[in-house]
């Protein structure tokens, strides 16, 4: 059976999303074809690269951005944030007023990073090399939602946030995640409300983006991850839920959909670095 080339690769993520173009978060390092055995692991550098030649692979995929302009226009998918909280009744200004702070952090990150430090790597490895990043989370995203939704809508206004909790937990990445689902804001027993599910947006919206949510009518939110200190601010001020579902796990849920359609089409898949 011949392999996949690294534009095929894409193209599986960017269907399984519902998407037309590679987000910037996300990119092909170094193009190949003809891919029969890949490593994928949710961070790649150098030494993964070295060791998937040990290992006889002949194509690499990282979750996680690894350089290159996923690395220096990261900062673009950042925008999604406005569009989850307009989508949840945030006001279109609120909500862009609300990621500022986290754009501007983020634009200063990618101008200290050495972008090109792992993708030179691959190249003089030869080793076929790309990450997808958001249209996996997306998928992960859509599959939560819809998780969460068919199990509390028919609690109406009785449904808690333990209920959401529940609806995860039956999903086998958070079952079996070495990490547990945490409530650092809010109380398990408290009502559920309206909820909004924040992944796929490049990373969290930290303080800012949830107490946007908190101020327009969303009673939880969900993070996969979130600083300590900003959940911290969160809870002092109060006005709602934040459920914090852990990163790996969460990653996991649109990861492993993707790892098994390149399964289905016959190439073998060598799971590392989280997966």
């Amino acid at each position: 059976m011949a392999g996949l080339s690294t534009a095929e690769l894409v193209d599986i993520a960017l269907e399984m999303a519902e998407m037309r173009t590679l987000p910037a978060d996300s990119a092909v390092y170094v193009e190949g074809t003809d891919l029969k055995r890949v490593m994928m692991g949710i961070d790649i550098g150098p030494a993964e690269l070295l060791l998937a030649r040990q290992l006889g692979c002949d194509g690499v995929i990282a979750h996680h951005p690894a350089g290159g302009s996923a690395t220096l226009n990261f900062p673009e998918v950042l925008t999604r944030h406005v569009e989850l909280m307009v989508e949840h009744g945030v006001p279109a200004t609120a909500a862009r007023d609300a990621i500022q702070g986290l754009l501007t952090r983020s634009l200063l990150r990618a101008q200290s990073a050495n972008h090109d430090h792992t993708p030179s790597v691959a190249r003089l490895l030869e080793m076929p090399f790309l990450n997808i990043h958001l249209p996996l989370d997306e998928v992960g995203r859509r599959i939560m939602v819809k998780t969460i939704q068919e199990a509390v809508e028919p609690l109406g206004d009785e449904a808690r946030v333990q209920d959401a909790i529940d609806a995860l937990m039956t999903l086998p990445e958070f079952a079996g995640a070495a990490t547990r689902i945490m409530v650092p804001v809010g109380a398990v027993d408290q009502p559920l409300g309206k909820i909004a599910v924040v992944h796929g947006a490049g990373t969290n919206g930290g303080y800012a983006v949830a107490r946007a949510y908190f101020d327009h009518g969303v009673r939880t939110v969900l993070y996969i991850h979130i600083a300590p200190e900003e959940a911290e601010r969160l809870r002092r001020e109060g006005g709602g839920n934040l459920i914090v579902t852990g990163h790996i796990a969460s990653d996991l849920v649109g990861i492993n959909r993707y790892v098994q359609a390149l399964e289905e089409r016959g190439v073998e898949v060598v799971r590392m670095s989280g997966l």
